[in-house]
């Protein structure tokens, strides 16, 4: 009697190259205020300020709600634009981020 093994292949739905950038909140500010990244890039707003801020997108695209002092919140880029976003909480603080198709 033969036994058969089969393998199986899964598609991953994010791409194999996808990159992490971090956004620095500090002395109320993005740092960097702008980038750009790729769809499947992953981008993590860090929290060195003392106080809560967020990451709100103006159209809509994402939305962070409160960051802690001293916490983070990732985002997994998804539909390619240019997103304009505030810390709602300070509405000094803002920032671009643009999502390019993938690679």
């Amino acid at each position: 009697m033969k036994r058969v093994c089969a393998l199986a292949l899964c598609a991953v739905a994010s791409p194999a190259f996808a990159n992490t950038y971090v956004v620095t909140i500090e002395q109320m500010r993005f740092d960097p205020p702008t980038l750009t990244v790729h769809r499947g890039d992953e981008i993590v707003w860090v929290n060195k300020d003392l106080v809560a801020h967020t990451a709100s997108s103006d159209t809509q695209g994402f939305d962070s709600r409160s960051i802690a002092a001293g916490a983070s919140w990732r985002y997994r880029a998804g539909t390619p634009g240019r997103y304009t976003y505030r810390c709602i909480f300070h509405p000094t603080m803002h920032g671009t981020l643009t999502v390019q198709p993938a690679r």
